[in-house]
């Protein structure tokens, strides 16, 4: 990552993180005026949004560090630990509200002045929204999962803070003194939820789960540029490290290439697939030579050691990518 691509990166999450900060004490100003727990809810949740950008902005400065001795692969992973703390800080929060809550069922609290609070949650919801759809398009654009995740939260802040401002209205117009603490805890219980899907993610990340929407296209831009002259891949994997994919690929050839043509090859596979990716990938591929079974799907028309017949054209899918072996008209 260029030093000018991660202090954009930087910026914008520096930007989200002040503005966090600014909507973090409208909300808890809110509360204090009205004793509404609807509304502490969403400020407890602040407080993790706080904490989540401030490890967020560490991260993007880690994760764009260049690789070394000691992290070969580069450091993007820290990406997957960044998001999974803000998944646990989530459920923490959503735990935290719903205690609170049922708490005080027996210590109730009467809620006061909601139309102020109404007006405060409605303009930082505004603003979280705006702010989370800005950071998810940035992050997408930068395949920064950093961003992605923190754009994420911010618009899930958003939508938690509407259900605040329908659960006043309802508390406004209902009088049943056990509304606030009603809400509080449906809302926790989808907080709590929202934070395990970003742990689920984490994790997957981390434990290099294949990816299936990055791995078909990297699978369709291999079926656009073939060649005849690569009669099979097999053993294909893929990696992501942060907003890095690590591609692992073998590339049946023709026996009889030269050792320079066969490189001229491996780089033509590179090519298809960087030329048409929006992300930074490096590519490891090891190049098999065709044996006698390999005839039946080989494409090449004027081929002089032919043999057997050519049968059937094998098809690039994920299911059969993946096997660590060379494919042949039998297997297929």
């Amino acid at each position: 990552m260029s030093r000018l691509f991660r202090d954009k990166l930087f910026r914008y999450q520096l930007f989200a993180l002040l503005a966090g900060l600014l909507l973090m004490m409208m909300k808890f100003g809110a509360y204090f005026i009205t004793n509404s727990n609807t509304i502490l809810t969403d400020a407890l949740e602040s407080i993790v949004n706080i904490i989540a950008g401030a490890v967020a902005l560490y991260s993007i400065v880690l994760s764009s560090k260049p690789r070394d001795a000691d992290h070969p692969y580069g450091h993007g992973k820290v990406e997957f630990l960044s998001a999974g703390l803000e998944g646990i800080l989530i459920m923490i929060a959503g735990l935290l509200i719903i205690w609170k809550s049922a708490f005080n069922f027996v210590h109730l609290h009467p809620v006061e002045q909601i139309e102020w609070g109404l007006l405060i949650m409605v303009i930082s919801g505004m603003a979280n929204w705006l702010i989370g759809a800005f950071l998810l398009k940035k992050g997408r654009e930068a395949k920064s999962l950093i961003l992605e995740a923190d754009g994420k939260h911010l618009m899930v802040d958003a939508y938690l803070s509407a259900a605040v401002v329908l659960g006043l209205l309802v508390i406004r117009f209902v009088k049943f003194p056990y509304l606030d603490n009603i809400i509080a805890i449906l809302l926790g219980l989808y907080i709590v939820y929202s934070g395990y899907k970003l742990v689920r993610r984490s994790l997957s990340g981390i434990m290099d789960e294949a990816d299936e929407e990055v791995i078909d296209g990297v699978i369709n831009y291999l079926r656009n540029e073939r060649k005849e002259s690569w009669i099979d891949i097999h053993n294909l994997r893929v990696i992501q490290y942060g907003a890095h994919l690590h591609i692992d690929c073998h590339v049946t050839l023709p026996y009889y290439l030269s050792l320079e043509e066969s490189h001229a090859e491996v780089q033509a596979v590179e090519k298809a697939v960087n030329s048409r990716h929006n992300r930074e990938v490096e590519l490891f591929i090891h190049a098999d030579p065709c044996v006698e079974r390999s005839c039946a799907i080989c494409q090449i028309s004027n081929c002089k050691v032919r043999k057997f017949a050519f049968e059937k054209k094998v098809e690039w899918t994920l299911d059969n990518l993946w096997q660590n072996k060379k494919h042949s008209a039998e297997t297929l």
